[in-house]
């Protein structure tokens, strides 16, 4: 699916990423080594299995990019014309490899563009969840969306 146009994402709207993914260590390691952490509680299984979550966490900026980039596809994909920012990020609940992700996006707020009248701003709040439906992360995220041209009405 394409993304919504700005007049498509009004406040209030919910769209869910219609599919989830299921996280693997690989993905832990893999992104841990692209962003030079070398922290042992995400890599190293006999360092964490005697603390309080016995295994590795997933790294949350691993998280927060995933749970982003699995509300692309039906929220801004082709729409979007830049990030504007990123506030209120939250890991309430911690991720291991083998939990799957499910991604939830819920509008909260559209206006239009001061400078860009071929633009508004959209404040989004993502929220990813788990295969027990507990929400294991969540940002708002500031959007700027193209205005829908008028081909395309």
């Amino acid at each position: 699916m394409a993304g919504l146009w700005f007049e498509e994402l009004v406040e209030g709207l919910v769209v869910d990423a219609e599919w989830r993914r299921t996280l693997t260590d690989s993905d832990n390691t893999f992104f841990c080594g692209m962003t030079m952490n070398v922290a042992r509680l995400h890599l190293d299984a006999e360092y964490m299995k005697d603390s309080e979550f016995g295994r590795p966490l997933m790294n949350s900026l691993f998280t927060l990019g995933l749970m982003i980039g699995m509300s692309v596809h039906n929220t801004t994909n082709g729409t979007a014309v830049a990030n504007l920012g990123m506030t209120d990020v939250r890991f309430p609940v911690p991720v291991f490899a083998g939990d799957t992700l499910g991604v939830r996006t819920t509008v909260l707020g559209a206006r239009a563009s001061k400078s860009r009248p071929d633009a508004g701003i959209v404040t989004l709040l993502h929220e990813a969840y788990n295969q027990r439906d507990e929400v294991v992360a969540r940002c708002e995220r500031a959007v700027l969306v193209h205005r829908r041209p008028a081909e395309a009405a």
